[in-house]
């Protein structure tokens, strides 16, 4: 019988690489890989290597959105324009809501664009890791991609929305304000609310189906209790703590006040509460994707 080897003892480094008899050649070195838990599970620069398969997801799914449907990317245009015309039938001109002498229609349209990006976002990226099985099944890249390249796909949307709302305004002789230029803030904000919520969902609709069913049950719900057609200060003071913990009311409010100016300027202990729920949910979102996505595989 041959001898048995003998390791040599092994020294820790402060980077947490093992030297062995402190010789620096390359065969000496053990790298020693261990799970991150928490935020610390993100790891930022790989994300950032994959940047370019980012960017071929959200081109994919802007295209399978719109190539792909018969009116194509006029449905961008119809969306916002037929819900716009809905609400302002039903309760500008028959229950006759008026708001500082804002046209009804414009006052809806402010509302809805955050609205729209948010709910859309929800619904593409909550289906977003089922729809990338194949991919996923095959091929190692952060999981954390997809998701977020569906509420990214949202940006087209929002941006044929605000074209269509400064039309709206230059024909209802609505004046642009200076708090336009907050406008990208409320929108970074909303941003934020979308990719949490992704996240929470995505990663559970891989493991529980019916997600499916409740995302759009949601958002149908979340459409009347976020002030897209009426305006906060309606809620009454008993009741605005709770109703500020929805995430978009302070984006809405937010996008009116930049919008239409002064005279919609947002409460901003709500819209602060707001972000509070936001970083919360965004928080344990990625902390719950990423304890679950090493199950993706096998699980869908």
């Amino acid at each position: 019988m041959g001898k048995i080897p003998v390791q040599r003892p092994v020294l820790m480094s402060r980077t947490g690489i093992h030297m062995a008899d402190n010789q620096r050649n390359t065969a000496d070195y053990v790298r020693i890989i261990r799970p991150r838990h928490g935020l610390a599970a993100l790891d930022w620069r790989e994300l950032w290597r994959f940047r370019e398969l980012f960017l071929f997801l959200v081109w994919r799914d802007i295209l399978v959105r719109y190539k792909q449907a018969y009116l194509g990317i006029a449905w961008a245009v119809l969306q916002p324009v037929l819900t716009t015309l809905v609400f302002t039938i039903l309760f500008g001109y028959l229950a006759k809501f008026k708001e500082n002498g804002i046209p009804y229609s414009v006052l809806v349209m402010a509302g809805l664009l955050p609205w729209q990006f948010f709910a859309n976002a929800l619904s593409e990226s909550s289906q977003s890791l089922i729809s990338s099985e194949r991919l996923i099944t095959k091929v190692y890249f952060p999981r954390l991609i997809v998701p977020s390249s569906a509420v990214v796909t949202g940006l087209v949307d929002f941006g044929i929305g605000l074209c269509l709302l400064a039309i709206l305004m230059l024909a209802n002789g609505v004046a642009f304000t200076p708090a336009l230029l907050m406008l990208p803030l409320f929108f970074f904000v909303a941003f934020l609310a979308a990719l949490a919520a992704g996240l929470w969902f995505s990663a559970l609709n891989v493991k529980y189906r019916d997600v499916k069913y409740i995302v759009p049950f949601l958002v149908r719900i979340g459409m009347y209790v976020s002030p897209v057609g009426f305006v906060s200060t309606k809620v009454p003071e008993q009741w605005r703590f709770i109703y500020s913990m929805n995430p978009m009311v302070g984006v809405i409010d937010g996008f009116r006040w930049c919008i239409l100016g002064p005279a919609f300027e947002p409460n901003w202990t709500a819209f602060a509460i707001s972000i509070g729920v936001i970083l919360v949910m965004l928080a344990g979102g990625a902390i719950y994707f990423r304890s679950t996505e090493r199950t993706f595989a096998d699980v869908i």
